[in-house]
């Protein structure tokens, strides 16, 4: 199940002075972690951005053997080890710059679900629950897969209606698997894998709830899916780092506004004002800016007579064909698929957009309509 690719990058990544970014590059340089770590720590340090301190405390055995101790864990709690380097990355988190190297998962997903991220304070009003409840109401006929922080208030909400209406949930966590924060989510975070959905978190099993990994953990859900919705957030709340990194990743952000003299609303006005989020008005523009409404609906309605055939040349044909198979396919992966550089693609699919045949999303992504 794991191989000594997973090993050395544990070890790698637990090295002082190897973060996400710095992993990236070594291993983009020297193609495996375990070529990083067998490599002379002179040639290392020749790579662009890395200097001797970086690369100092790579080949301590230390870290090997906690390595070890760490798969021996991941195995005994059917953990699944993803590695960014390997591609294992879900949904649109590979293409963020400081995409976590490594990234433990329990459970199982449909990747092939749109993803969408709503985050929030702790301390949720019934305004915000009213909101949660309508949207899950409204949006329960879509396929798609809700992402969250599995914390109190907002967080939880979101998890218990998306189970509620059989839509799959990911928890991002802000410590290791060998505990659960906080504990009263315990038994939501089973039903969570239980019911389709996954739990995901960067930090192994050493890592404890730390206020730091919160901030952490708040650039997964916002990289993770290509659009993110502020439910209700304070002035300097969590949720406002969230929607930073997904302004940063140039995803979508939409904020739900309210009273400027509600507390819990004024960080979501505040993002309005600061044009870092779209206003929410009602639940139905917000599924159609987040892509989730079929334009194959509209038109139906708007031209029930109307049949019009398209004639394609060969190149749309083929990347059309990729694209309906693959919904809401990245350019990347596209690119990866049919074996054409994506600056070739992009104009055959701008011709396919301006034929209604393709319409494209934050993050580089297309669906066939």
């Amino acid at each position: 199940m794991y191989s000594e690719e997973h090993l050395y990058s544990i070890a790698l990544r637990e090295c002082s002075f190897i973060g996400d970014i710095n992993f990236f590059k070594l291993v983009r340089s020297f193609g495996t972690a375990k070529n990083v770590w067998e490599t002379a720590k002179k040639e290392l340090s020749k790579t662009d951005g890395i200097g001797t301190k970086t690369v100092s405390d790579i080949g301590n055995s230390e870290h090997l053997k906690f390595a070890e101790k760490e798969i021996v864990f991941c195995e005994k709690n059917s953990i699944t080890i993803n590695l960014r380097h390997q591609n294992d990355l879900p949904f649109l988190l590979k293409e963020c710059d400081d995409a976590p190297a490594i990234l433990y998962q329990k459970g199982n997903l449909d990747r092939n679900l749109k993803s969408l991220s709503l985050v929030g304070t702790r301390n949720i009003t019934s305004y915000g629950k009213k909101f949660i409840e309508d949207f899950f109401e409204e949006a329960k006929s879509h396929n798609f897969v809700s992402v969250s922080g599995l914390a109190l208030g907002v967080d939880k909400e979101i998890h218990e209606h998306s189970l509620k209406h059989q839509i799959p949930t990911i928890a991002v966590l802000a410590h290791g698997f060998h505990t659960l924060y906080p504990s009263k989510n315990k038994k939501l975070s089973e039903k969570i894998v239980e019911e389709n959905g996954a739990l995901f978190t960067e930090f192994n099993s050493s890592r404890k709830p730390d206020r730091e990994n919160f901030i952490q953990r708040n650039r997964v859900v916002a990289g993770i899916s290509p659009s993110t919705i502020v439910v209700e957030t304070a002035f300097g709340g969590g949720s406002i780092s969230t929607a930073t990194f997904a302004n940063t990743y140039n995803r979508d952000v939409f904020a739900l506004p309210g009273k400027i003299t509600d507390k819990y609303s004024q960080g979501c006005n505040h993002l309005i004002f600061q044009n870092k989020a779209t206003a929410i008005s009602t639940i139905k523009d917000l599924l159609d800016l987040a892509g989730f409404n079929d334009p194959k609906e509209k038109n139906a309605e708007l031209f029930p007579q109307s049949q019009i055939t398209i004639q394609l040349s060969e190149s749309q044909e083929l990347i059309f064909r990729k694209i309906a198979e693959n919904p809401h396919i990245t350019l990347d992966d596209l690119a990866e698929k049919i074996s054409l550089a994506s600056h070739k693609i992009l104009p055959i699919i701008l011709e396919l957009e301006l034929l209604g045949k393709v319409k494209s999303f934050s993050g580089r992504q297309f669906l066939a309509i």
